[in-house]
């Protein structure tokens, strides 16, 4: 893909992925995305991500039904970072949240405060405690 030819993915060929909501400007989370992964996004419509961990492709969603459907994409000035805009279905966070960034560091640095509703359990998410 011609557009892809100037990304500059890390030394494991990954490239850090900020993702937005498309109707109010929230970020729900980042992710990890490789050349595949990202044509794959492109393809279908369905945000996939490489997942470090389980060194493998995961589409947003496909356990839990909580999709992210591309609306937008874009790359940053040093072309090492992307930006994804998505209609979120659900919530983008598997703890159950709306947003992955559901905690805030206090201004004295000694303690998170929860700063968001809890939509759903990840018992209810997945049928089992992750």
């Amino acid at each position: 893909m011609k557009a892809l030819e100037g990304v500059k993915f890390d030394a494991n060929g990954l490239v850090p992925v900020v993702v937005q909501d498309a109707a109010n400007g929230d970020v729900l989370m980042v992710g990890f995305m490789n050349r595949q992964a990202i044509e794959k996004t492109l393809e279908t419509g369905r945000v996939t991500f490489w997942s470090r961990s389980r060194q493998k492709y995961w589409v947003k969603g496909e356990t839990s039904g909580h999709f992210q459907h591309l609306r937008e994409m874009y790359v940053d000035c040093d072309q090492d970072c992307l930006l994804v805009k998505v209609e979120q279905i659900g919530p983008a966070c598997h703890e159950g949240y709306r947003s992955c960034f559901y905690r805030a560091v206090c201004r004295e640095g000694d303690r998170l405060d929860i700063i968001a509703e809890q939509e759903k359990t990840p018992e209810e998410i997945y049928g089992s405690p992750r």
